[in-house]
């Protein structure tokens, strides 16, 4: 289970390792397609104790070789990154003889132009080591709001999201997502829960989230699985928390067991419908349907 917008940035990149070559384009750097993936572990300590670990770390194998990629997810400029950066690449080098790549991904514009920078590391003089990130911000990934263009790349399509959550794009890039994965046969059902997820997460507590929960709790109707079902349900749910929290309603520790425990879509559809008027918990629940 996805835990953070944070750490949604780089499990896009480990559920679609072939997203990294079709977004490096947008940096102006011409990675070769994998053709084979293998994930490597995170854990970058050593005896002694301690920790350091990056986010995510892949090696790529391309017709033109190897490379390990790094991928850190970024919210906001940190004095002692560019150090622990350097760490990771050089004990990767060191510990897997591949030659690393460093992918930051910023969700805002301010936090990508500090790590888009050079790091010198080492006296003015004569820097020994120089740290040169790749960085994705929300200018390096396009804004996709054509529902057949996210049908050919959903993956980029979440990343695209994710990375304008804050801006005045996203509810179009959520509305093409959207009908992207209405359009996904039923075979592809297990993968489309998956990226339901990682968009939500990936959009954190920003207004874009709202949308993607009604969007989602609307949508889903189209898989009639009992995974969609359940999925339908958990956005339903979610999304009538978050209505009433915004009314100011007050929710008990039993009416949000209630709310959360209801597996029915359509009761709790008629929850949030009363939720829109309703000023306590006795009003939503009415005459004690679910």
């Amino acid at each position: 289970m996805v835990s953070s917008s944070h750490e949604a940035l780089h499990r896009m990149l480990q559920q679609e390792p072939g997203l990294f070559s079709r977004v490096a384009r947008n940096l102006g750097v011409a990675f070769p397609p994998p053709v084979s993936v293998s994930e490597l572990s995170t854990d970058l300590t050593e005896i002694q104790p301690l920790e350091r670990r990056v986010d995510t770390l892949l090696r790529m194998d391309t017709e033109d070789g190897s490379f390990v990629l790094a991928v850190e997810s970024q919210s906001r400029p940190s004095a002692d990154k560019p150090a622990s950066w350097a760490y990771y690449l050089s004990h990767v080098y060191a510990k897997y003889g591949v030659p690393p790549v460093l992918l930051v991904v910023c969700p805002d514009r301010k936090t990508a132009a500090w790590a888009g920078r050079r790091f010198d590391i080492g006296p003015r003089q004569w820097p020994s080591l120089t740290l040169r990130p790749l960085v994705l911000g929300p200018d390096d990934v396009p804004v996709i709001d054509s529902p057949d263009e996210a049908a050919r790349d959903i993956p980029l399509t979440i990343l695209s999201a994710a990375l304008h959550r804050s801006e005045p794009e996203a509810d179009a890039i959520l509305n093409a997502l959207a009908k992207a994965l209405k359009g996904l046969s039923a075979d592809d059902e297990s993968s489309a829960g998956t990226f339901i997820e990682l968009m939500e997460q990936g959009l954190g507590t920003t207004r874009a989230a709202e949308l993607w929960r009604h969007l989602m709790a609307v949508d889903l109707s189209f898989f009639q699985s009992q995974t969609a079902q359940q999925l339908r349900a958990e956005g339903e749910a979610k999304a009538l928390l978050l209505l009433l929290g915004h009314r100011g309603v007050e929710v008990g520790d039993g009416d949000r067991e209630r709310i959360v425990g209801c597996g029915d879509p359509e009761v709790l559809d008629e929850w949030f419908k009363r939720a829109l008027t309703a000023g306590s918990m006795a009003e939503v629940f009415g005459g004690g349907v679910g």
